[in-house]
């Protein structure tokens, strides 16, 4: 647990996902608008027939994606997670599994829109998720997004499983709280991949004055713990319990307000939402479980671009009132985010620098930086947060695209600001043809003892993805 938790707060960013898929056909209507008279503005012109669309025209939107992967970690090395404790990782087998993307869209009528995605994935032998199901294969099913979306003249309504976007800084933004993540492994911890959709009905208003976005989300999800056997998961001697929702209502609401001015954008937004990380109560001796604990907290934020020529500028700041302290990050705490009556308020800035080095090229710079206020109010003298002052990440990532387009290049390189722990990715895609693609990996990994990702210290991961796209 301790290792993920250091993950979140590094925001690792590695795009080696094997990508988003998709749902759903919708069916014609006949004759329902010779039966039907609906006088809600909300479903004008929606069940118009459209004489000159094809009966098979539904399947234009459905892409499918198929995917196979093997990653692993290849070089053999000691590492001292723990002082005087060695352990000694061997070259190995992570990753080997199958994957099936569908995505789906479809503007089905004048002003609406159906568009989903939905995944599956099959581990063979030598994947973690294998070794966890008795040497078995396994497999998993997930719908990733599927909403309707029905569009006015200067508004919209959006319903379903969907994601909402509040930071303008891309990977790296102290405002993109609102969905919950997971990190599984190094196949799928890329920022952008890891947010998870949520049932969701958002409003978007146009208005010359400015643009209003609000959402309600009657079934807040927190993070999923680490899959038995994933790099992030770290047997406990007992068992940790799912939230309770019985125990009380959950809901989660938010505004934003935004204007677009001659080279810039700028946004005022308020929400009342819950910590995407549950926390946990005291171990039960006699059960041996944890019961978890929700937090609820209101964040307020402001974000802004500026456009000069090719270079884009962006800032976004969150002040996080009420958020819990995490006693696992007090000295003596163990790995466990336990709960704790202690709150604190929270300010937190993220710069970036975009610079769009021709059309082929781009350079991104990101650093993200938090601080709680009155960080000693409530603890004892002998505790001391290990997060003391500001803290965060920084993030650099270099994109190009040569061979006419056909072969992709990249480069991340990520760590947090105090220096103990960083990593770099490098990766390669190339277009075999408008079906095919292969694409590789090279992630390494280098931690000081005293970061949470000290086990993964030295670590070097090679992938490799072929993808038959139709």
């Amino acid at each position: 647990m301790m290792f993920r938790d250091g993950l979140l707060i590094l925001c690792l960013v590695v795009p080696m996902a094997l990508g988003q898929g998709a749902e759903a056909p919708e069916a014609e209507g006949t004759s329902l608008e010779d039966e039907l008279i609906f006088v809600d503005d909300l479903f004008t012109d929606a069940f118009d027939i459209i004489d000159d669309i094809d009966s098979s025209s539904w399947r234009d939107g459905l892409t499918i994606r198929l995917s196979q992967q093997i990653s692993g970690q290849v070089n053999h090395h000691l590492v001292e997670p723990i002082p005087e404790y060695l352990l000694s990782k061997h070259g190995d087998l992570e990753n080997n599994r199958f994957g099936i993307n569908l995505r789906y869209q479809n503007a089905f009528a004048p002003g609406w829109l159906l568009q989903g995605s939905w995944q599956a994935r099959a581990y063979w032998s030598g994947d973690y998720e294998y070794t966890a199901n008795n040497d078995n294969i396994d497999t998993e099913y997930r719908v990733n997004e599927l909403f309707v979306q029905r569009s006015l003249d200067q508004q919209s309504l959006k319903l379903g499983r969907q994601i909402v976007v509040w930071g303008e800084t891309v990977g790296n933004s102290v405002l993109d709280v609102i969905n919950h993540t997971e990190y599984r492994d190094f196949g799928t911890i890329d920022i952008e991949d890891a947010r998870l959709n949520q049932w969701m009905l958002v409003w978007d208003v146009f208005k010359d004055s400015g643009n209003w976005s609000s959402f309600i989300n009657l079934y807040p999800e927190f993070n999923p713990q680490p899959v038995v056997g994933s790099p992030f998961y770290v047997p406990l001697p007992f068992e940790l319990n799912d939230y309770i929702r019985s125990d009380k209502t959950l809901f989660e609401a938010g505004a934003q307000w935004s204007k677009s001015f001659e080279g810039s954008d700028i946004a005022l937004m308020a929400a009342y939402l819950y910590e995407n990380q549950l926390r946990y109560l005291q171990v039960n001796p006699q059960l041996m479980e944890s019961s978890a604990l929700a937090n609820d907290f209101v964040l307020l934020g402001l974000s802004a671009n500026r456009a000069i020529g090719k270079l884009l500028l962006s800032a976004d700041i969150a002040f996080s009132y009420g958020l819990l302290l995490d006693e696992s990050t007090l000295s003596g705490g163990g790995g466990i985010p336990l709960a704790s009556d202690i709150k604190k308020d929270q300010v937190a800035l993220s710069l970036g620098f975009e610079y769009g080095i021709s059309n082929l090229q781009s350079l991104s710079v990101s650093i993200q930086s938090k601080r709680m206020l009155n960080e000693r109010d409530g603890l004892a003298d002998e505790q001391v947060p290990i997060n003391t002052g500001v803290y965060g990440s920084w993030l650099v990532r270099y994109s190009n695209r040569v061979m006419n387009d056909n072969l992709g290049l990249s480069a991340t390189m990520q760590g947090d600001l105090e220096g103990d722990a960083g990593l770099l990715f490098l990766g390669a895609d190339y277009s075999v043809n408008d079906h095919w693609q292969v694409a590789a990996q090279i992630l390494s990994i280098t931690s000081k003892k005293n970061s949470p990702l000290a086990i993964f210290d030295q670590d070097l991961r090679v992938g490799l993805v072929v993808t038959y796209a139709f």
